[in-house]
């Protein structure tokens, strides 16, 4: 089918353990700052927001925020997971991820997020994204930096390791209350 070229929507999607699209980390900051450029942004608490479990996530993102082949999904942690498991079965224009691995790394609570069940189809991603940029910190206390390595390796994405930015979080660091990586990056894949 022919590509839709006209704006896409940008979805924010936040990490699990309870995080607030308005008060936390950067999010609040990128939705607004994507929203003046003139973005339609979604950015929305999420259900299940604790557990952040895919037989929740997924849905919702498909049946509620309705993320289609013109949508860019922005997602953090829990949320760039949900973004890469989404891409196995459905198209999106684009997706950053920030802080994502593929593992649970051995924590008994992402093992039951669902997210790990199955194999990741990283063809199936691949196919069905028009780019897939990431954002990985060499100091993430969480996610080891092989982890996000990995991802990239898989994928073939775009890939920034940034220094000082633990893992994405303001409590890790200041710095995170804003991100205008992100800002630059859909400037530079929409052209405005």
């Amino acid at each position: 089918g022919k590509i839709n070229m006209s704006k896409p929507k940008i979805i924010i999607i936040p990490g699990n353990g309870d995080a607030h699209i308005e008060t936390d980390n950067w999010y609040a900051w990128v939705r607004d700052e994507l929203r003046g450029r003139g973005y339609e942004v979604v950015a929305e608490d999420m259900p299940d927001p604790v557990a952040a479990r895919a037989n929740v996530w997924l849905p919702h993102i498909e049946n509620v925020l309705r993320a289609d082949a013109n949508t860019i999904i922005i997602g953090h942690s829990s949320g760039a997971i949900a973004a890469l498991r989404y891409l196995e079965t459905h198209k999106l224009r684009g997706t950053i991820i920030v802080g994502a691995m593929y593992t649970d790394l051995g924590y008994e609570d992402e093992r039951e997020s669902g997210y790990y069940d199955d194999p990741w189809q990283w063809d199936q991603i691949k196919a069905n994204a028009q780019w897939v940029v990431q954002f990985a910190s060499a100091d993430d206390p969480y996610i080891p930096v092989a982890e996000p390595r990995f991802i990239h390796d898989q994928l073939g994405t775009e890939y920034y390791e940034l220094s000082g930015r633990g893992h994405f979080m303001t409590d890790q660091n200041p710095a995170n209350n804003t991100f205008p990586e992100i800002i630059q990056i859909i400037a530079q894949k929409l052209g405005s």
